[in-house]
């Protein structure tokens, strides 16, 4: 059972980065989809979510208007978009699978993101 990121890393305020979580080993195509992302010494916070069908999603308040997520339930895949990105956005991301009903949570290991210039 894996979660794997990938699309991270440094990135100037303003530009645009597009995270990549991709599933093995578990039906990834009943599970929702989340994007979380944690700083040093913060609580890990969840970005933005969509359920498994792709018919709905959650976002934080914080990156309203900027980032936008998707799946391809074909691929196991989950990415995140996000455009026009500020230095508070520097922190790790981890994409997650969430059981929609009874289940254990997959957890990826983590990816980069640095905004700065």
């Amino acid at each position: 059972v894996k979660m794997v990121e990938s699309g991270g890393g440094l990135v100037q305020p303003g530009g645009s980065l597009r995270l990549s979580c991709t599933g093995s080993g578990f039906p990834c195509g009943i599970y929702a989809m989340t994007w979380h992302r944690q700083v040093p010494g913060k609580e890990r916070e969840l970005v933005e979510a969509i359920n498994s069908a792709g018919s709905m999603t959650t976002y934080a308040d914080s990156v309203k208007g900027r980032c936008v997520i998707s799946r391809d339930n074909v691929v196991d895949t989950v990415w995140l978009q996000m455009n026009n990105l500020k230095p508070e956005d520097t922190a790790v991301y981890f994409c997650a699978a969430m059981p929609e009903g009874s289940g254990t949570a997959r957890w990826g290991q983590g990816i980069q993101v640095t905004v700065s210039s």
